[in-house]
């Protein structure tokens, strides 16, 4: 249990400083070649932060360990929302720009209705399993291609006024940071889903249950520390384009990708989990209009973060 514990830990750092170090390079690399800041921070930083949730999905696919490839998407959105967003409104109240409410968060709604009915073949098409299959991870796919589009033409008529200055670094120093982080991530993906899978047989869990938990908390770390780093910078809005980024992220290209490389039987992972990173969402919407106009605030952020501590709670009862 002790070894399965070190080598889930171990094979976690790997992956957060190999996706560190595959984003700065990567970066690095782009701005030489003249790719403005905006478009790497949409693209290189963004897939960066959500790099975690892709690699170990996409190992646990090729390993058939589907439960845990869907348990770390649908947990990790469900920790982004009630847990960063709940503890970054108590650390300070979260002002929601009126865009996000009315088209980012719908988005995400959307993304979440769409697994919904990805994960549901018994009762909508009289199958003996639920299973996430090729086509629709295909689907997933090009549902993250729209949202792309849609987040290109939104910068370019915003402009690059928001966007972190890109560091440029030697050529080989970049691709060692590049090599090293890709490196990171293979490895330390392989070991992080090892430990998980150890723990799960140890404690007599379900992988489901790993995944939803443990795993999607691990491999939210990268979020949840930008998050709270820009609530104590006094900028607790970019938490909110953080979280939303990443959870359309992890629904529509992490799951794509992963369902697209084999079939996701759902196992574990049934319609409370995924009703429940709806409701998170929709309770998200609510938040957002409700007592102060557009704010989440520190007694809504507590709400959030008793939710959480609600669904973890069920979910220990149910292993």
């Amino acid at each position: 249990m002790i070894v399965n514990i070190l080598i889930l830990i171990g094979g976690l750092a790997l992956i957060l400083l190999g996706a560190n170090g595959l984003t700065d390079g990567a970066s690095s690399v782009a701005k030489k070649w003249g790719v403005s800041d905006l478009v790497i921070g949409l693209t290189i930083v963004a897939f960066g932060t959500s790099s975690p949730e892709l690699v170990i999905s996409l190992v646990s696919a090729i390993e058939g360990s589907a439960e845990l490839a869907i348990g770390n998407v649908v947990g990790s959105n469900i920790f982004n929302i009630l847990m960063i967003i709940g503890c970054v409104a108590l650390v300070m109240p979260i002002k929601v720009e009126k865009s996000i409410m009315s088209k980012e968060i719908p988005l995400v709604i959307l993304s979440a209705f769409a697994l919904l009915f990805c994960a549901n073949d018994i009762i909508l098409n009289g199958e003996e399993a639920n299973v996430i299959s090729r086509i629709e991870g295909l689907l997933l796919i090009l549902f993250f291609a729209i949202f792309m589009r849609y987040t290109f033409s939104i910068a370019k008529n915003g402009g690059e006024d928001a966007t972190e200055e890109v560091k440029t670094m030697s050529g080989i120093k970049a691709t060692l940071f590049i090599v090293g982080g890709l490196a990171g991530l293979i490895f330390g993906g392989q070991l992080f889903v090892d430990g998980a899978s150890g723990i799960a047989k140890s404690m007599g869990v379900s992988e489901s249950i790993i995944g939803l938990t443990i795993v999607a908390a691990g491999t939210s770390l990268p979020e949840l520390a930008t998050s709270i780093v820009a609530a104590l910078k006094k900028n607790p809005g970019i938490a909110i384009g953080n979280v939303i980024g990443s959870n359309i992220f992890n629904t529509f290209l992490v799951l794509g990708c992963a369902s697209t490389i084999t079939p996701l039987p759902m196992g574990g992972i049934n319609n409370v989990d995924i009703l429940t990173m709806l409701g998170a969402t929709v309770l998200f919407f609510i938040f957002g209009w409700l007592y102060k106009k557009r704010t989440i605030t520190r007694i809504e952020g507590a709400i959030m973060i008793a939710c959480y501590i609600a669904y973890t709670t069920y979910l220990v009862m149910q292993a």
